[in-house]
């Protein structure tokens, strides 16, 4: 199948952004490189006038589109893939430090998947919390100083995004679970492996992010999830029964030798 990316499937997504002329000018930046949607998860300050200030009349509708969420995982619920932006490397972070080569994975799955792209606050970036959520990592290299303006990171990668629309690709990828479903997927994991004390109680999710990584490279569909929470599901039972069994097998046997006669 030959196709390109498709740029109505790609939502750029701000979290937390601290000042609403960054808002605007991420705006018009992604309005100038084809891109129709902007999403702000729990802004610290939405000043529409200040937006409309930088975003310019050239970005009035995309601005018009902004969809305002309290949080990143409400934002990221729908999505079926999911970007995050570092400027850190290093440690258990497995980043991509070419923009040019994200867009290129991203084209095939652009076709039957809704992909976001997340940015975060200009102090300090997304938290370890927030790269959780996400599929792939991205980094912006530099020559020396690695924090970029907002807006700029915005459009950098926005623009890799539009020529990689320009180009046509020969593979095919299918829907995947979206963010919702694989978030549910991954606390039952994680409850059932902490439950059989497969993973440390104390510091689950060490072990959590190297498994959420592992099943983030199989690129899960929705119907492959479900079967992921079914077997979690039937790990529950079995395990319950065997200690529901366990407790009345006891109680069975102390109640026999409680029964039987004493020697005389």
């Amino acid at each position: 199948m030959t196709d390109q990316l498709n740029l109505d499937n790609i939502t750029i997504v701000l979290q937390r952004p601290r000042y609403p002329e960054n808002i605007g000018s991420a705006a018009r930046a992604v309005s100038n490189m084809g891109i129709g949607r902007l999403w702000v998860a729990d802004p610290e300050n939405y000043d529409l006038p200040r937006v409309n200030k930088l975003a310019t009349h050239a970005a009035a509708a995309v601005v018009e589109g902004i969809r305002i969420f309290p949080d990143l995982t409400t934002a990221l619920a729908e999505f079926n893939y999911v970007v995050g932006t570092t400027a850190r490397l290093g440690g258990q972070r497995p980043v991509l430090n070419s923009p040019e080569v994200m867009a290129e994975k991203l084209a095939p799955l652009s076709s039957e998947n809704r992909i976001a792209v997340v940015f975060g606050p200009e102090d300090r970036g997304l938290t370890n919390e927030d790269l959780r959520l996400c599929h792939q990592l991205v980094h912006i290299p530099t020559a020396a100083f690695s924090s970029i303006n907002l807006a700029q990171s915005v459009m950098i990668l926005s623009y890799e995004l539009f020529k990689a629309s320009l180009k046509e690709v020969d593979t095919f990828a299918p829907r995947l679970a979206n963010r919702h479903e694989l978030d549910g997927m991954y606390d039952q994991v994680k409850d059932i492996l902490v439950r059989i004390n497969y993973i440390n109680p104390e510091n689950p999710d060490y072990w959590m992010n190297k498994i959420r990584r592992f099943l983030n490279r199989l690129q899960l569909r929705a119907r492959e999830v479900s079967i992921i929470r079914g077997i979690c599901r039937q790990i529950d039972w079995y395990a319950g029964k065997n200690y529901r069994d366990g407790i009345r097998d006891g109680q069975d046997e102390k109640k026999g030798t409680e029964e039987s006669p004493c020697d005389s």
